[in-house]
């Protein structure tokens, strides 16, 4: 794993001083239990100080850059940027899903393409930075790599939103979701969702959820009509 782990660090521009805690970072509890060690050798207590850092990184960014926005505008696009499927997307571009050491069993269930499981493994690492080298490395990492690109975050977030008032400024309301597709065990189901305007598919879109798929429909749907205009 060390090349892989090398890989990592090179996409984030950052390396570690201790390797030791990014190795600790990627460890899901389930290779940790494989291997006889005990669950303080995964990387649950780093995703934890990596949530709190991730909180305050993200609130700092929004207060200093969103200075006409109430707290509860602040609020709500903090929680469209540190969303489970958001954190998951940045861990995939950046290769945390190729890095984790997992179980053989998580493994063998498709853990490693698991929004949760690599989300959690991205606050894992910012935790990890933090020890590593303190705030304000955290800080550059979240603010480089989570808080770029947020009209677009916050467009999928508030995709079906968004969506449904598009529809009705044009003056229809005839648009429906459904579910064309799953696969995968129950404990780790694919879903497929399309969004219909009067009958016709305008988006499609995949997730782990029936509401992350209908989320990431709505969004291609919008894209499509902001083409037409």
């Amino acid at each position: 794993m060390k090349e892989v782990w090398k890989a990592l660090q090179d996409a984030i521009g950052y390396h570690f001083r201790n390797p030791e805690l990014l190795t600790q970072a990627m460890t899901h509890s389930s290779y940790a239990n494989e291997h006889g060690s005990d669950r303080l050798a995964s990387n649950e207590r780093l995703e934890f100080l990596g949530d709190a850092v991730l909180e305050l990184a993200s609130s700092e960014f929004l207060y200093e850059n969103y200075m006409e926005d109430p707290e509860g505008d602040m609020s709500k696009l903090r929680a469209s940027i540190v969303c489970e499927p958001t954190l998951a997307a940045v861990a995939r571009k950046i290769g945390i899903r190729e890095s984790l050491l997992l179980g053989k069993g998580e493994e063998a269930t498709g853990g490693r393409n698991r929004d949760s499981l690599t989300s959690d493994a991205l606050e894992a690492m910012i935790g990890a930075i933090y020890i590593d080298s303190g705030y304000e490395e955290a800080r550059v990492f979240i603010w480089e790599f989570i808080m770029s690109d947020l009209e677009n975050r916050k467009l999928f977030y508030d995709s079906k939103t968004i969506l449904q008032e598009m529809v009705q400024e044009k003056g229809e309301d005839e648009f429906s979701y459904a579910i064309i597709d799953e696969s995968g065990p129950d404990h780790d189901k694919t879903f497929t969702a399309q969004v219909q305007i009067h009958g016709k598919v305008y988006g499609q879109g995949v997730g782990h959820s029936k509401k992350t798929a209908e989320q990431s429909a709505a969004y291609q749907a919008i894209l499509k009509l902001r083409q037409k205009k």
